[in-house]
C-alpha cells in the first residue's frame, strides 16, 4: 500500500498546481443528492421562506385591538352535606308508596293515606285509609354513652365487652330500658347499618327509639354511628359474619366465622369482630346457615358470648340453638320481598303473631322502603293494642 502511494506522489511531483476557478456546481449537485444533505437543505429553505414572509408582510394581526383580561379560578364548591333521613326518604322523591296510596293524600300532612286500613288494624276513614306520618324524630331519652365503667377491657384489636366485677353484663347495661304495659309486645331489628351514611342516618332518625338497630363490623366510623344511635335511644346489636352455604363464593367478609374453626380460631376472630366498637348489648348473625348447623362451631361461639355477658339475637335461622348469656330468635323476616305492600303485609303478620302469642320479633334490612314502611307501621301500634318493645325485652336466659 505504501509503495503505491509513493508512486502516485512521484507522478505528480513538479506538476503545476490545479487552477482555482469558479466553484463546480456539478460537485454541489452531487453533494445535494446525498439524502442527509438533501433533508437538511430542505429544512433550511423552509425556515428561510417563513422568515422572508414575516419580514415582508409583518404580523398579520398587527394593528388589531388587544385587551388583557385577568382570569381567576373559581373556588372549589364545598362538599354537599349528607342529607338527613327525612330528606333521603321522602315519599315525594322516591315514590315508595305508590302502591299503597289508593286512599289519597291527607290534606293535613300532605302524606299518602295508607290503603287497607282494616288490614292495618285501625279504623277505616272516609277516604278508605288512615293517615300515617313518619317524620324525623327528635332524640329523646338517650342511652348512656359507651363504654360504661366496668364493662370493657382492652383487647388485642380493640375494647372488648366483659362482665363487671359486680355482676353487671353488657346485655343488661347496654339494653334499652323497657316497662311492659300489659299489651302484647312486638319488636323489630333493622340491620345492615353503618356502610351507607344516608340509610344509616335515616334509620336512626326516623325509626322509633324502641326499634333495635344492628351494625356491620366493617363500617367506617362504626363507633360514631353506634354513639349516634344510642343518643337517639336505640339499643344496638353487632353483626357477626357466619359461614353460609356456597362459601367462599358467597363470602360475608373478613374474619368470617367458619364451621371448621377451632375454639382458638373462633376466639381470635371474635376478639377482632367484637373489638370494632363498644356499646352493643349483644350480637346477631349475618348469613350463617352452614355455620349454625355445626354443633362444635355454635358451642364455641355461644361460649364466648356467655363469658362476655352478651345476648344473641338471630334472624330465625338458629331458632333451635341455645347458648349465649341471653337468647331470642326472630319469628319472620319482614322484607324478603322489597315492595311496600309486601313489607307492610309482613309487619301486619308480625303484629298478628304478637297478639296471638303475646310477643313477636321481626328482622329486616335497612332498605329505604323497609325504613319507611316500619316507621309508618309502628306509628299506630299503640292505638291498635300492641306495645313496641326493644329486642332485648324479648330475650331470655336458659333456666329462667
Amino acid at each position: 500500500m505504501f509503495a503505491k502511494r509513493q508512486s502516485a506522489l512521484a507522478a505528480t511531483a513538479g506538476a503545476p498546481p490545479a487552477p482555482r476557478g469558479k466553484p463546480s456546481f456539478a460537485r454541489l449537485g452531487q453533494q445535494l443528492k446525498k439524502p442527509p444533505v438533501a433533508v437538511a437543505a430542505a429544512g433550511l429553505a423552509m425556515l428561510g421562506a417563513v422568515a422572508l414572509f414575516i419580514t415582508v408582510l409583518g404580523d398579520p394581526r398587527a394593528g388589531a385591538p388587544e385587551r388583557t383580561v385577568a382570569l381567576k379560578r373559581p373556588a372549589a364548591a364545598a362538599p354537599a352535606a349528607v342529607p338527613t333521613g327525612m330528606e333521603a326518604f321522602t315519599v315525594d322523591s322516591l315514590g315508595l308508596y305508590q302502591d299503597l296510596s289508593a286512599g289519597g293524600i291527607d290534606p293535613a300532612t300532605g302524606l299518602p293515606m295508607v290503603a287497607g286500613a282494616v288490614a292495618l288494624g285501625g279504623d277505616q276513614g272516609a277516604a278508605g285509609g288512615i293517615a300515617v306520618s313518619a317524620p324525623r324524630l327528635s332524640p329523646s331519652a338517650p342511652l348512656p354513652a359507651a363504654p360504661i365503667a366496668g364493662l370493657a377491657q382492652p383487647g388485642p384489636d380493640g375494647v372488648l365487652p366483659v362482665i363487671a366485677p359486680d355482676g353487671r353484663t353488657p346485655a343488661q347495661a347496654y339494653a334499652r330500658p323497657y316497662r311492659p304495659n300489659g299489651q302484647p309486645r312486638v319488636a323489630l331489628v333493622v340491620g345492615g347499618l353503618g356502610l351507607n351514611a344516608v340509610t344509616t342516618r335515616a334509620a336512626i332518625e326516623r325509626l322509633p327509639a324502641e326499634v333495635t338497630l344492628s351494625f356491620v363490623p366493617y363500617a367506617e366510623g362504626l363507633q360514631g354511628w353506634i354513639d349516634l344511635a344510642r343518643a337517639h335511644g336505640h339499643e344496638v346489636l353487632l353483626e357477626m359474619p357466619m359461614e353460609p352455604a356456597g362459601y367462599p363464593d358467597n363470602d360475608p367478609g373478613p374474619q368470617t366465622l367458619l364451621a371448621r374453626d377451632s375454639a382458638q380460631d373462633m376466639q381470635q376472630k371474635m376478639q377482632w369482630l367484637l373489638g370494632r366498637a363498644t356499646g352493643y348489648f349483644g350480637v346477631t348473625n349475618y348469613l350463617g346457615d352452614r355455620f349454625v348447623a355445626s354443633d362444635s362451631a355454635m358451642n364455641a361461639f355461644t361460649s364466648q358470648l356467655r363469658q362476655r355477658g352478651l345476648a344473641f339475637v338471630d334472624d330465625g335461622s338458629a331458632r333451635r340453638r341455645g347458648g349465649a348469656w341471653s337468647r331470642t330468635s326472630a319469628h319472620l323476616i319482614v322484607d324478603e320481598t322489597q315492595t311496600p305492600a309486601a313489607i307492610v303485609a309482613q309487619l301486619n303478620a308480625l303484629e298478628a303473631a304478637a297478639k296471638s302469642s303475646g310477643q313477636a320479633l321481626g328482622t329486616g334490612f335497612s332498605y329505604p322502603v323497609t325504613v319507611e314502611a316500619a316507621a309508618r307501621w309502628s306509628a299506630g301500634l299503640s292505638a291498635r293494642g300492641v306495645q313496641l318493645a326493644p329486642a332485648s325485652a324479648l330475650t331470655t336466659r336458659a333456666g329462667r
